[in-house]
C-alpha cells in the first residue's frame, strides 16, 4: 500500500485536480499548456529546480493520450521530460499505420506498449504496478471495457474496493504501462488491450479494453470531481470554492460547422463517420459546462453562444442557483481559422490541428499550445491555491 499517498489524500487543507483530455498527438497542446504551468508555479513556490507538477496536484487523471501524460506526471516526470518523450515517440505511437499491420502485433509487442513500458518502469523502477509507491498522486485513467461494454475509471485509489490488498484480483497489482496502453488504444489506430486479473490464481479471467476517448468521459474533468467526493470512492475531499481546484486542459476544439449540409449527404456511411466524434465531443462539452455551473470558473472559452463562457466575476451575481462546489480553469485552445488567427498563427492549417494522428505537424501542434499558455496562462487564475 502507498502510505505516502495515503497520507497526502488524508492530510487537511485544499486539494487539487488535473484533468488531461484525450487527442492523440494533439496531446503535445497539453503538454505545452502544462510546461508553462510549470514553469510559472516552479517560480511562485520558490524556483526549485527540481519542482514538478506532482508537488502541486494531489490528482491527475487522463483520458487516452491525457492517460499518458497524467500517468508520467503521477511519477514525478518533469513536463520538459514529458514533451521529450512525445517528440522522441510520437510518430511511432500515432502514426496511422495500416490497420492489419497494427492488429498483426502482439499485443505487448506493440511500439506503443514497448514505448510506455520502458518509460514508466525508468521512473518507478522494479514495482511499476499501479499500486507503485513511486506514484506520487492520485491517478486515474480512463478507459473503455469493451467485455463488459462500460467506461472504466481505474485509479490507485487506496480505498477503493476494487484496490483492496485482500482481493485476488486487487487491480493495484496491474501493470501501469498495461493500463495507459489501454487507455489509448484507439479503434483502427492500435489493437485492443488483453489485461488479465487475479492473475496466478484459479480464478483468473480477462478484459477487453479500448481506448477511453470513445466513452463520454473524453473529457475526464468532471469525472475526476466524482471520483474525488462521491461516498464510493471513499476519498470525501471537501468542496467549496476555496477548498477544491480542478483544472482542466484539452487539445484543442473546433466546431464542425456545415452550412452547405444537405439532408440528402446524410446517408449511413456519412453517419458512421461522423457521429462518434460528434458524440464524444457533445459530452465533452456537456462535461465542461457542467464543471462551469458548479464551479467557480476562472478561466474558459465560449462554448456557445447562448451559455457564453460561464465565467465568475468577482462583481457579479453567481452564474447559477446554488453554491460553488470547486473553483475551475479550462484551457482548451480554439484551433478554428479564427481562433487560430487570434493566437497569431494563421499559417497553420486548422485542418491538421484536428487530427488525432497528426504527427508531421508536431512542431505546429507545439507552437499553438505555447502560443495559447503565452496570452492564456495565468497563476492569477489559481488564487488561493498557490
Amino acid at each position: 500500500m502507498n502510505e505516502a499517498l495515503i497520507q497526502r489524500l488524508q492530510v487537511p487543507g485544499p486539494k487539487k485536480i488535473l484533468a488531461c483530455d484525450g487527442g492523440g498527438i494533439l496531446g503535445l497542446m497539453s503538454v505545452e499548456i502544462l510546461a508553462k504551468l510549470e514553469d510559472d508555479l516552479r517560480i511562485r513556490l520558490g524556483n526549485a529546480p527540481d519542482f514538478v507538477l506532482a508537488d502541486y496536484f494531489d490528482f491527475v487523471c487522463g483520458t487516452s493520450t491525457g492517460a499518458i501524460i497524467a500517468a508520467c506526471i503521477s511519477c514525478g516526470m518533469s513536463m520538459s521530460r514529458i514533451r521529450k518523450f512525445y517528440e522522441d515517440s510520437g510518430e511511432q505511437m500515432f502514426d496511422k499505420a495500416f490497420l492489419l499491420r497494427r492488429l498483426n502485433y502482439k499485443y505487448n509487442d506493440e511500439p506503443l506498449a514497448k514505448m510506455l513500458r520502458t518509460e514508466l518502469s525508468q521512473a518507478l523502477g522494479d514495482d511499476a504496478s499501479l499500486g507503485s509507491p513511486g506514484l506520487r498522486t492520485l491517478l486515474m485513467m480512463v478507459m473503455r471495457n469493451a467485455t463488459t461494454d462500460s467506461p472504466w475509471p481505474i485509479s490507485n485509489n487506496p480505498f477503493a474496493g476494487y484496490n483492496q490488498p485482500a482481493r485476488k484480483d486487487c487491480n493495484l497489482r496491474l501493470p501501469l504501462w498495461q493500463l495507459v496502453r489501454a487507455s489509448t488504444a484507439a479503434p483502427t489506430f492500435f489493437p485492443p488491450e488483453i489485461v488479465t486479473l487475479a492473475e496466478g490464481t484459479p480464478d483468473a479471467y480477462t478484459f477487453i479494453f479500448v481506448d477511453g476517448g470513445v466513452t463520454t468521459y473524453n473529457n475526464p474533468a468532471f469525472l475526476a470531481f466524482q471520483m474525488a467526493t462521491a461516498a464510493p470512492y471513499a476519498v470525501n475531499w471537501s468542496t467549496g470554492a476555496d477548498r477544491l481546484l480542478i483544472v482542466s486542459v484539452g487539445t484543442g476544439s473546433a466546431a464542425k460547422v456545415q452550412m452547405d449540409l444537405e439532408a440528402n449527404d446524410m446517408h449511413i456511411l456519412y453517419n458512421a463517420s461522423t457521429l462518434p466524434g460528434a458524440l464524444i465531443n457533445a459530452a465533452s462539452a456537456g462535461w465542461d459546462m457542467a464543471c462551469r455551473m458548479l464551479g467557480e470558473c476562472r478561466f474558459g472559452g465560449c462554448i456557445d453562444r447562448e451559455f457564453g463562457s460561464m465565467l465568475s466575476e468577482p462583481d457579479r451575481p453567481s452564474n447559477w442557483s446554488g453554491s460553488k462546489l470547486f473553483t475551475y480553469a479550462r484551457y482548451d485552445p480554439d484551433v478554428t481559422p479564427d481562433g487560430l488567427s487570434a493566437l497569431g498563427l494563421s499559417d497553420i492549417s486548422s485542418k491538421a490541428m484536428q487530427e488525432m494522428d497528426a504527427v508531421r505537424h508536431i512542431p505546429d501542434i507545439q507552437r499553438v499550445g505555447r502560443e495559447f499558455a503565452q496570452k492564456h496562462m495565468s497563476l492569477g487564475h489559481l488564487r488561493g491555491f498557490c
